[in-house]
């Protein structure tokens, strides 16, 4: 039974250990960040994207130690000592799982990064049939980014098309707005996350509250609650 959704941005920035000393310019994203977890029930399933599709269980733990600091994170309190590679979007959740809701256990959803619309709406809604078939609370959290090009230092370089792209997501995110995501390009580093999101809620209404939006570091992050109406 699915009781609420979250999102959160899929940013190593959000680890303290490596912000290297920007963690104050980011305390309203990692507070967004908390929030947002807080709202889920104890078990999660994690939307992200990365190479290729794969589903990633609750007994695995991850490291940063690719990004720099051995920092441990685990999608369950039953979880192995021994860190296995994970993507990105595993170890965020992981993170703010660790940090944020110790309690949940998070089955995590990786979907490959050059879906197309359908294909990412078609697993959105494969997605929503095995939540559905959970008869205990389940939540859904998204680790996903905007547009990585917003500013001249942004990790993509800057494109001037892509502010009011990101504008429009995040417009998109904080009302609810599951059809205007399908429409998102790629220029989107989330695109296929949001997109599986939009054939999992399909078209339902949503209570949705915008926790944050911002681009520091010129990415497009977004932090907020979906709840079934």
């Amino acid at each position: 039974m699915l009781t609420a959704i979250a999102l959160v941005p899929s940013a190593p920035v959000l680890v303290p250990e490596l912000a290297t000393g920007a963690a104050s310019e980011l305390q309203d994203l990692t507070a967004a960040v908390a929030q947002a977890a807080a709202e889920l029930p104890d078990r999660w399933f994690v939307v992200g994207v990365g190479a290729s599709d794969n589903v990633i269980g609750p007994g695995t733990t991850g490291t940063f130690g690719g990004y720099g600091v051995d920092v441990r994170v685990a999608l369950s309190e039953r979880a192995g000592a021994a860190p296995k590679p994970l993507p990105l979007c595993a170890l965020v959740a992981g993170w703010v799982r660790t940090t944020y809701a110790p309690t949940a256990s998070a089955e995590v959803w990786v979907y490959a990064a050059d879906h197309e619309v359908d294909a990412a709406l078609a697993r959105g809604r494969a997605l929503r049939a095995e939540v559905d078939a959970v008869s205990e609370p389940v939540g859904v959290l998204v680790v996903a980014d905007g547009a990585n090009t917003l500013t001249a230092s942004a990790p993509g370089g800057y494109d001037p098309a892509s502010v009011p792209v990101q504008a429009a997501l995040d417009d998109a995110l904080a009302v609810g707005d599951a059809d205007a995501l399908t429409r998102l390009p790629d220029v989107v580093v989330g695109r296929v996350a949001f997109q599986v999101l939009a054939g999992l809620v399909g078209s339902s209404a949503w209570q949705v509250s915008e926790l944050y939006r911002g681009a520091p570091y010129g990415v497009g992050y977004a932090v907020g609650t979906w709840r079934p109406r």
